[in-house]
């Protein structure tokens, strides 16, 4: 069996079926993570011991004639925001460092485990979740496995970048503005963030809670959409998960989608973006006979607000570190917080208001059309450590305009899908598949569908592995 390529699925049912053992695959993944990390930096911390216990508790559980979980045996990792039990919760902080270990694991980790999945580590992310690139001066920069010298994306970028490099096929990530969507685009694997609120966030650390989502990174839309159902469910511990029941989404994928009413992002998502990142939409709207465009009204003063939220939400939530210890915060974090604290509360308020205004007419555009189809990035993966790019003749700064086509729709938090687009010689881009919330359902029939045509797909990147270490 190939560890490399094997999506969850695949592995999960060989290990039900006695092919391959729990352990044999958890050594496979830690195997290649030991050889291949040092060339992506993507885990700030392993738990091989763990791993390997938890691998012999499935295997246990299936000797014994009992069914071990749907994800039983697949290795998988999470974003060093997400607690576990044992370990110290980094959030990509050097001041988090110091602090004592969870004495828990996060609710999304406690679901996958009790699925079967094992868990294998932590992964890189911008610090605190503020970033676009997961350029972490703390612990270094995450590379992109399709070329070592371009970033990642972030805040996510361990989590997209693991699983374009075949070191597992599952991660969790978090997503405030795009921090799901735009590695994912960028590493050229499926990125999932739900409607906000519908999965729990009990034990992750927070970068902006009116906005903050978690997700899944995967190479399958089986995979994600698995992954999704298991993850679904309310939760005490977060005041913001949902109460509502879940939809299992796997049962659907299928279905026919000629009854799905679909569109093209008009406007403001054909701005301000490359050809190539226009042309993967048109990729996705031929292959399913879209030829329906529609307005999403003020995306530009969404992306605005969205920023002076996020920011004012973040500063507030770190100010005694900020008093305490600025010294030891990454100088672009730190800069960016300082700004957020010093927003006046009547831009907050305001911005506030314009989000309850925008959210009823986003309400109205979604009575005529079910998906709506836009770029995730206006470019391939930039070099590491380039501060400028060119769009449209003007040269603006590359970290926050990675979110260009992000942050207008989780300002509401509504869910969207980045499937990947691989170009042919070229880097791979991203197109979002938006919906109204709680329709993730119809979202993942129509990746599904993009699938089966050959559209979208996330094969692993093997040619860095024979580049030089980085």
């Amino acid at each position: 069996m190939n560890f490399d390529s094997a999506d969850a699925i695949t592995i999960s049912t060989a290990v039900r079926e006695g092919k391959v053992s729990a352990v044999e695959v958890t050594k496979a993944a830690l195997a290649r993570i030991a050889t291949r990390n040092h060339l992506f930096n993507c885990f700030t911390t392993i738990t091989a011991e763990t791993a390997l216990t938890d691998a012999a508790l499935i295997d246990r559980e299936i000797a014994q004639g009992n069914h071990p979980g749907v994800l039983a045996g697949v290795p998988f990792a999470v974003k060093n925001l997400f607690d576990i039990a044992g370990f110290t919760t980094l959030a990509g902080s050097k001041i988090n460092a110091v602090n004592p270990a969870a004495t828990q694991d996060a609710t999304a980790v406690v679901k996958l485990k009790q699925a079967g999945a094992v868990l294998l580590g932590a992964l890189n992310m911008d610090e605190y979740a503020y970033g676009f690139v997961t350029e972490n001066s703390h612990y270094g920069a995450t590379h992109n496995p399709h070329d070592l010298q371009r970033v990642a994306g972030g805040s996510s970028g361990g989590s997209a970048a693991a699983v374009a490099a075949g070191l597992v096929p599952l991660t969790l990530g978090s997503d405030t503005n795009g921090s799901i969507r735009v590695p994912a685009a960028l590493c050229g694997v499926f990125g999932f963030k739900p409607t906000y609120g519908r999965l729990s966030r009990a034990g992750v650390a927070l970068f902006s809670s009116s906005f903050d989502h978690i997700g899944p990174f995967a190479r399958s839309v089986q995979d994600i959409a698995t992954v999704f159902d298991v993850l679904q469910g309310e939760d005490d511990r977060d005041p913001i998960c949902t109460k509502r029941p879940p939809e299992l989404c796997l049962p659907q994928l299928k279905q026919d989608i000629s009854d799905i009413r679909i569109a093209i992002a008009a406007d403001y998502f054909t701005k301000g973006a490359e050809p190539e990142a226009l042309a993967a939409v048109q990729k996705v709207a031929d292959a399913i006979e879209v030829t329906k465009y529609v307005i999403i009204p003020e995306a530009h003063r969404a992306r605005a607000a969205a920023f002076v939220i996020t920011a004012s939400e973040g500063a507030n939530l770190h100010l005694d570190k900020l008093r305490l210890h600025p010294e030891d915060f990454d100088p672009a974090t730190r800069d960016r917080f300082l700004a957020g604290a010093l927003i006046p509360s009547s831009w907050y308020l305001q911005a506030q208001r314009f989000r309850r205004w925008y959210r009823d007419r986003i309400r109205e555009v979604f009575q005529n059309v079910d998906v709506i189809i836009a770029p995730t990035t206006p470019i391939s993966a930039p070099l590491i450590g380039q501060q400028t790019m060119i769009l449209d003749g003007e040269e603006i700064l590359v970290r926050p305009h990675l979110g260009l086509f992000t942050q207008p729709l989780s300002f509401i938090g509504l869910p969207v899908l980045s499937v990947p687009i691989q170009c042919q010689n070229a880097l791979p881009l991203g197109v979002q598949l938006i919906a109204a919330p709680y329709n993730e359902a119809l979202i993942l029939r129509v990746a599904a569908a993009l699938e089966a045509k050959g559209v979208v797909s996330a094969p692993i990147i093997l040619n860095a592995l024979n580049s030089e270490a980085v």
